[in-house]
């Protein structure tokens, strides 16, 4: 057995798998390139929508099979009453109705401009038990100029006729009571039917602001 070949023997094990002494400065600078058909995780903008003074965002197109995951990004944020909670809720007819049924579970921290207040708790009222109700992402935003709320949310596998659809939100906002409040919602839609589009508005009058669409390859 040549040198070349015990040195390569040396550095992997009776199965087969490459040992970390192996894989060096040196080694890893050599690839020049790699399977095509190894996922890169791109993230790929679909659409983009902004609210001036609207009474909600809708996407009614460009949520189906494509991607497995699809995200939500909202920035400024700002309701035209204060005061209010910004919510969304899922579609499987195309937007005619925005009423799947949701099982959800929330929980808030908060902290306060005085410094004199923090708080990290379940928060009941943002929950949903097999309800139809839009789910609460971001709790009472001022409607002052400077206050406003911005987060994600994460939609998997919308077009699933087999299983039910979770997501995952995380949102941060500048409260009516002057407060910084970060809240992490997290649910699924009980249906198995493909939900295809989703609606954005604040719980009480109109919002300005842009939400963003993307497809995660």
């Amino acid at each position: 057995m040549g040198t070349i070949t015990r040195s390569f023997a040396n550095n992997i094990t009776t199965s087969g798998v490459l040992l970390p002494a192996s894989l060096t400065n040196n080694s890893i600078a050599n690839v020049t390139a790699y399977n095509a058909a190894i996922a890169t995780g791109n993230m790929v903008l679909i659409s983009s929508q902004t609210a001036s003074n609207s009474a909600s965002i809708s996407f009614t197109t460009g949520i189906d099979s494509t991607y497995k995951e699809y995200q939500f990004y909202f920035i400024d944020i700002h309701p035209r009453t204060d005061q209010v909670n910004f919510t969304f809720n899922m579609s499987t007819d195309g937007g005619s109705n925005y009423n799947v049924t949701k099982t959800t579970t929330a929980f808030f921290s908060q902290h306060d401009e005085a410094d004199t207040n923090t708080n990290l708790f379940y928060e009941t009222g943002s929950d949903l038990a097999q309800s139809t109700a839009f789910q609460t992402l971001s709790y009472e935003i001022g409607n002052l100029a400077d206050e406003a709320g911005a987060g994600s949310l994460n939609l998997f596998n919308p077009a699933s006729t087999t299983y039910v659809k979770h997501f995952i939100a995380t949102t941060n906002t500048n409260n009516a009571a002057n407060y910084c409040v970060n809240i992490f919602t997290a649910g699924y839609g009980n249906t198995t039917s493909a939900v295809n589009a989703i609606q954005f508005k604040m719980a009480s009058g109109n919002m300005d602001g842009t939400i963003l669409m993307y497809g995660i390859v």
